[in-house]
């Protein structure tokens, strides 16, 4: 019986979660959408220059579709998305016209890679110095490893990769200061050129899991089955990673997702400074450019793609916390 609850605790949670996700990225779709509709200047008069005349820059907004009322815009624009179909992009111009699909397709892929190659540093050590710093509390290791950890949290990132780039780029020229890469170099090359980014993103996300992991494990390290544990003469060591951390994966699981959130949707500025051809570098591009249709699906990818991470969080916090598969009773 309880085998067979278990799914159906799981299923119910994924079914509340995604009705509640889409909801969100219904509201942060318009959020989105009045936002840039309030922005000053106008694409039209940026693309056409100033020695425009009123009626060729009424005839290209009309041409763009921009001098229709802004609740049939988005209608349009909302209608197309869940079609899979982000429209074309304003930077076409008279020429050929390129869909949005096909601008930011590529950078995509890029910043997932990215976010993966750091997820794959960051998240092992993270969970092994968290687990070191919870076996040695209060100890010089405990110490350093926390005042490491605070350092890292206060800089911001954009401070920390110029810095990274002056000493290891400029000063010691073991890395690349600028992360161009492109689909013909090796897998070595393009690791080499992304390193600095890697290790900018690693100093944030290690940081935050590391303290949520330690901070875990002391707070089980109580628990009478612990205290059990110890008086039988269990390794500290063994009682860490058989008994306090099987109960700490809830909360570990949930700061690990909520960091892999962030290291999509926050590379934005590690990609422009390391000028990474990432969706953080084409958004930023979109809105100098004043390029609405490519901002738009940017901000809105990175909105869902915060909100299906958090999705994932939520049913892995379920799915290895026995108390939280419980039926209400």
């Amino acid at each position: 019986m309880f085998v067979r609850l278990v799914p159906n605790i799981i299923a119910r949670t994924v079914i509340v979660r995604l009705l509640l996700g889409l909801a969100t990225l219904f509201g942060v779709s318009i959020i989105i959408f009045a936002a840039i509709a309030v922005l000053p200047g106008d694409f039209a008069k940026v693309a056409l220059g100033r020695s425009a005349t009123p009626e060729t820059v009424a005839n290209f907004r009309h041409l763009l579709g921009l001098d229709q009322p802004a609740l049939l815009r988005y209608m349009h624009w909302i209608g197309g998305v869940a079609r899979g179909d982000f429209g074309l992009s304003f930077s076409s111009g008279t020429g050929t016209p390129r869909t949005v699909a096909s601008i930011i397709g590529p950078r995509i892929a890029n910043t997932l890679t990215l976010a993966a190659v750091t997820a794959c540093v960051a998240v092992p050590l993270a969970l092994g110095l968290g687990l070191l710093a919870a076996m040695y509390r209060n100890s010089l290791l405990d110490r350093v490893l926390n005042t490491a950890t605070l350092i890292c949290i206060s800089f911001p990132e954009f401070f920390v990769a110029y810095v990274l780039m002056l000493f290891f780029a400029v000063k010691i020229p073991l890395f690349y200061s600028l992360a161009r890469i492109s689909p013909d170099m090796s897998s070595m090359e393009m690791l080499a050129r992304m390193a600095l980014p890697i290790v900018t993103l690693c100093f944030g996300t290690v940081a935050h899991m590391m303290r949520m992991t330690r901070a875990t494990i002391i707070g089980l390290m109580a628990s009478p089955y612990i205290e059990m544990a110890r008086l039988k003469g269990v390794a500290p060591w063994k009682i860490i990673l058989r008994h306090a951390l099987p109960n700490a994966w809830a909360p570990i699981v949930a700061v690990i997702a909520f960091n892999l959130a962030y290291l999509i949707v926050g590379v934005v500025v590690v990609e422009v400074v390391f000028v990474y051809p990432g969706i953080g570098q084409s958004m930023v591009d979109a809105v100098k450019s004043r390029d609405i249709p490519v901002v738009q699906a940017c901000a809105l990818i990175f909105a869902a793609t915060f909100v299906i991470l958090n999705l994932l969080a939520d049913v892995l916090a379920v799915a290895s916390n026995p108390r939280l598969r419980q039926p209400a009773s």
